[in-house]
């Protein structure tokens, strides 16, 4: 039997690039939300790996607009502006350890991530 490859490349690899999508948003509005969602929706129930890694992606995502949320509320009183910068670095640099980690064959959950989805 073949082994299953979603998009056309091995499962690691496809993972780390789930991850690394939610970098698309820096250049198009709106696709860093989209395109993983929409890699997960296509090959969650043909692997588990890809579902368990689309469910801590979709909890972070979730999180992430909660945490623009209250920074944008903060704004008002000056110290949203700072979380918003914070919020963006640390989103990066989670973006790019998990994808890292998947590359390795670990699931990472993020940190401070809220567990919408199990």
């Amino acid at each position: 039997m073949d082994e299953f490859k979603p998009w056309g490349m091995e499962e690691k690899t496809f993972l780390m690039l789930m991850h690394l999508s939610q970098l698309a948003g820096f250049l198009v509005p709106g696709a860093g939300l989209v395109l993983p969602i929409v890699m997960w929706a296509t090959n969650r129930e043909q692997s588990e790996r890809i579902d368990a890694h689309g469910k801590v992606i979709l909890n972070w995502l979730i999180s992430v607009i909660i945490y623009a949320v209250i920074c944008f509320i903060l704004t008002f009183i000056v110290i949203g502006a700072l979380l918003f910068v914070a919020l963006g670095i640390t989103s990066l640099v989670f973006i790019i350890m998990a994808a890292l980690k998947a590359n390795e064959g670990v699931l990472w959950p993020y940190p401070l991530s809220f567990k919408f989805i199990k």
